[in-house]
């Protein structure tokens, strides 16, 4: 693992980040750079009734800023349409701009059997975005969706910086690790990360999008699969992926 990383999680709507929010957490506490992405507001939940778009996208970017503060992260979100996604290319050079600009090490998304279109979509584009964003002439083509906030100053690294024209854009070339919600048919293999230090951060956030929605579960329950994920890896809590790779690195030793 890279001592210093980027890391960028690409869901589909504001709290399909809860399974990984602890994982999240722990690379901002250790101060890698974090950026949460969401490629709709999500504006079909019931819980909105008849709202304007208006209303819908100001209640959503609330929602996006406070979880983004409790993990320590940068957000962005898009406006792709809730459950109007098609994985097309428009969709995925949006995301392969945002790319370039931030210049991932790491991806996290959903899983690519998921039964909700957007998020097997939003898989689709994220792992499709990682090769546009290789491609000086793609990510500088017109169009590709809405304006993206500057790259950070990371000191050393040669992405664009704050103040300057992110309109042309280098190619992101690196190596970026694909990491995607558990899925017991990936073919994929498994990585666990343990979550002791910042289970609480996680809970925290389950528990803010189960109060709006008013979901019927509890926090023993989410605390509980979370130490169900624990048990299988040998630590106390954990979120549990896998990674698009056809096998794990070389380790140096046996445990």
């Amino acid at each position: 693992m890279l001592s210093h990383m980027r890391i960028m999680a690409v869901f589909a709507h504001p709290d399909d980040e809860i399974g990984c929010a602890g994982t999240l957490a722990k690379h901002a506490a250790r101060g890698d750079e974090v950026m949460l992405v969401w490629t709709t507001l999500g504006e079909l939940a019931s819980q909105f009734g008849d709202a304007s778009h208006e209303e819908v996208t100001r209640i959503r970017r609330q929602h996006g800023a406070w979880v983004a503060d409790k993990i320590g992260a940068q957000y962005h979100f898009f406006d792709m349409g809730d459950s109007r996604m098609t994985g097309g290319r428009d969709e995925a050079l949006q995301l392969a701009k945002l790319y370039a600009s931030f210049r991932p090490n790491a991806v996290i998304t959903w899983s690519d059997d998921h039964p909700h279109p957007d998020h097997r979509m939003t898989a689709k584009i994220a792992f499709d975005a990682v090769t546009l964003a290789r491609i000086p002439k793609i990510v500088n083509e017109q169009g590709g969706g809405q304006a993206m906030p500057p790259a950070p100053d990371l000191s050393g690294d040669d992405a664009v910086e704050s103040g300057e024209d992110v309109r042309r854009l280098s190619a992101w070339r690196d190596p970026v690790r694909f990491y995607q919600y558990f899925a017991p048919a990936s073919p994929y293999p498994e990585v666990f990360v343990g979550i002791d230090d910042t289970l609480e951060t996680a809970a925290a956030i389950a528990s803010y999008y189960r109060d709006f929605y008013k979901w019927q579960w509890t926090d023993e329950l989410f605390r509980e699969g979370r130490a169900g994920a624990g048990r299988l890896a040998g630590v106390k809590y954990a979120e549990r992926f896998n990674l698009r790779a056809s096998h794990l690195r070389a380790r140096d030793y046996l445990d």
